[in-house]
């Protein structure tokens, strides 16, 4: 089992339960880690026999432009779309992490991990 991660992935999107975060909307960084058997890719060195990390970001960028409430709903989203995507993906673990949220004090983010495995 191999693992590929993305990184403090930058997005502005407008989630939150305030009426007021669906219309400024705010800065997120998201992690991404999934985990696949990439033996394959490391002999023959084609793209098809990976996971593409275009691939990867594009589902992130597509997720995160949905608006949602809860960040647990965007991250579980995320992984849904992964798994529905990616049949090589075992295991996804993802953080949405919103920069400077609105909750009163000085808070540099907030962030919730989620992860699954394919069943």
């Amino acid at each position: 089992m191999s693992t590929i991660r993305l990184k403090n992935i930058k997005i502005y999107a407008f989630h939150g339960c305030l009426v007021e975060e669906g219309k400024i909307g705010s800065e997120y960084l998201v992690n991404l880690t999934v985990h696949a058997d990439l033996s394959k890719a490391a002999s023959s060195d084609h793209l098809s026999d990976t996971v593409d990390y275009v691939h990867l970001q594009k589902i992130v960028k597509q997720e995160m432009a949905v608006r949602s409430k809860l960040l647990e709903h965007v991250g579980q989203r995320i992984i849904d779309t992964i798994f529905e995507q990616i049949a090589l993906v075992n295991k996804a673990k993802v953080t949405v992490a919103k920069v400077n949220p609105p909750i009163g004090g000085d808070v540099a983010e907030v962030s919730v991990t989620m992860k699954s495995s394919r069943e």
